[in-house]
């Protein structure tokens, strides 16, 4: 292949039509493309209005990706313009969609890197330098993508997440996208669709789990940071019995992050410290129910905790305000299967006179009176109307996040929880939710989206140079986030809206990178933090 057919085809390079006439001459380029050079205004223009004319979410998907794949200033130009409209299709909930088709769909791997167990420990690294093909990688998005929310496990269909996270990470907070890069560690899937799909693409067994998946994750981690000296380690969508086992492992020695343990709960505290300014209620006096306790559940629960502790809650004190609900009903300390997470909130029986009728979201909102409910169950319609007047009746202004995505997995509609509680609930959903109208006041309704958190603190953690992102960083995070709220405003919405991503994620930024430079864990010098971070910002022009 020739160098200027090369160029025209590296997605990081190439202009398409935007080449001039001067570039064309010296690149080699001339009658490569059709003979009128546009600007990058008219290619967005004409680009977004061909996406108009796809007749489905999914099929609009599959367009971006096409623009993705063969001009990233481009597709990055576009979606700055359309952020809201093109979320939910780039991300949730249409990625669903995108992952259970991307076999049968597959036509290139989108500069992913694939890793298999069964392959050589030596073909990790030369994979990962093949991918990142002389690209200064700083940061990664991994899956194994056993544990996607709402649709489960996906073996090496799952890259689409990291794929789409990364986009994400772009848009909202300015990172570089010749620097990043997707991966999926492929360990098997027990999908059993999957193995039995002939386009399935992936290894066809049963996920390997134990000592040789663990050898996996840690030759898979050794060579990413052996590569990439400055890494920020994002690990997304893995199964319940090895996320909080990995972060725990790696995240005292390495610049790492899980967003379904960790992104999931800022987002969520940052919620509730926005509802708090709206009802002038005091963090510590709420009681916390979690209905869901997986991996995300008991990692949201695990962030409202600390903050409790931060507080000024003493450990013991704060565990007190926290109930977990799952497929057994309420978590009790004397279940054999709870998980170290799960066990760190269970309650004991003799707490209760009615402990064995405990086994439903109902029942246990009237024995424990929450103040919040969190729901990430991905049981639809779960949060019942008795549920949330139950609730509301012993509590003036109840917090409710119905959080499963996507939308036919939520627990509750935003319309539906407003009506119930007469105007008082103070909501976010988990995915995007239109304004409620009820009684003369018009609602906004939050979205507790992980992107309005995660990319500005990859930001602010790459922006700072720091060597890992701890729980302080962390809950400065979630405070910049929450303290945004327009408390003033009738229907106010919990969380700032996703229209406004690129100035929050700028906000964010600058809070994790201030901590990290207050805590000593920059490895370079900065004095100017806001600077270091907007010196880092990338933005889609052709140079």
């Amino acid at each position: 292949m020739t160098e200027p057919q090369n160029l025209l085809n590296n997605p990081f390079l190439n202009k398409g039509t935007a080449f001039t006439q001067a570039e064309r001459q010296e690149l080699g380029l001339t009658g490569l493309v059709p003979p009128q050079v546009q600007t990058l205004d008219q290619q967005t223009e004409q680009t977004y209005a061909q996406y108009q004319t796809k007749p489905s979410d999914l099929e609009k998907r599959l367009f971006l990706m096409e623009i993705f794949n063969t001009n990233r200033v481009l597709f990055y130009k576009l979606f700055s313009q359309h952020v809201v409209e093109f979320m939910p299709i780039v991300y949730d909930p249409t990625i669903a969609d995108t992952i259970e088709n991307y076999s049968g769909l597959f036509i290139q791997p989108q500069g992913a890197a694939f890793l298999s167990i069964d392959q050589p420990d030596a073909t990790i690294k030369a994979t990962l330098r093949n991918a990142a093909a002389g690209r200064d990688i700083k940061l990664i998005v991994v899956t194994d993508a056993e544990g996607i929310l709402g649709i489960g496990d996906w073996g090496t269909n799952g890259v689409d997440i990291a794929v789409g996270k990364l986009m994400v990470y772009t848009a909202a907070a300015g990172i570089d996208p010749s620097t990043v890069l997707p991966v999926v560690l492929d360990a098997g899937t027990n999908n059993q669709a999957l193995l039995d799909d002939p386009l399935y693409l992936g290894n066809r067994h049963e996920r390997v789990r134990g000592q040789r998946y663990d050898e996996f994750v840690d030759q898979f981690v050794t060579a990413a940071e052996d590569l990439f000296p400055e890494l920020y380690l994002h690990w997304e969508d893995f199964g319940r019995s090895n996320a909080a086992n990995i972060l725990n492992r790696y995240q005292d020695k390495i610049t790492t992050f899980n967003d379904d343990i960790q992104g999931t709960g800022i987002i969520v505290l940052a919620g509730i410290l926005g509802a708090l300014q709206i009802s002038k209620q005091k963090f510590t006096d709420q009681v916390y129910l979690s209905f869901g306790a997986g991996t995300a559940g008991a990692g949201i629960t695990q962030r409202i905790f600390a903050e409790m502790v931060e507080q000024g809650l003493s450990a013991d004190e704060a565990r007190k305000h926290f109930y977990l609900v799952d497929k057994q009903g309420l978590l009790f300390s004397d279940d054999p299967t709870l998980t170290p997470e799960q066990k760190v909130f269970a309650r004991d029986r003799a707490e209760f006179a009615n402990a064995a009728e405990l086994t439903n979201l109902l029942a246990v909102v009237k024995a424990v009176q929450p103040t919040i409910l969190v729901g990430t169950s991905t049981q639809p319609g779960s949060f019942t109307e008795a549920t949330i007047k139950e609730m509301a009746a012993h509590t003036a202004r109840p917090i409710i996040f119905p959080l499963s995505n996507p939308t036919k997995l939520a627990e509750a509609k935003a319309a539906d929880l407003i009506e119930w509680t007469n105007g008082q609930a103070l909501v976010a959903t988990g995915i995007p939710a239109t304004d409620v109208t009820y009684n003369g006041v018009t609602y906004q309704i939050g979205q507790a989206n992980n992107a309005l958190v995660y990319p500005g603190l990859g930001l602010g953690t790459l922006a700072a140079t720091a060597t890992r992102l701890n729980d302080t960083m962390i809950s400065a995070a979630a405070h910049s986030l929450g303290g945004i709220v327009d408390a003033s405003q009738p229907g106010a919405a919990v969380l700032p809206p996703v229209s406004k991503l690129a100035a929050f994620s700028q906000t964010v930024a600058e809070a994790v990178a201030q901590s990290a430079v207050d805590q000593k864990l920059n490895r370079e010098p900065i004095t100017d933090v806001p600077a270091a971070v907007t010196d880092l910002k990338w933005a889609p022009e052709y140079k």
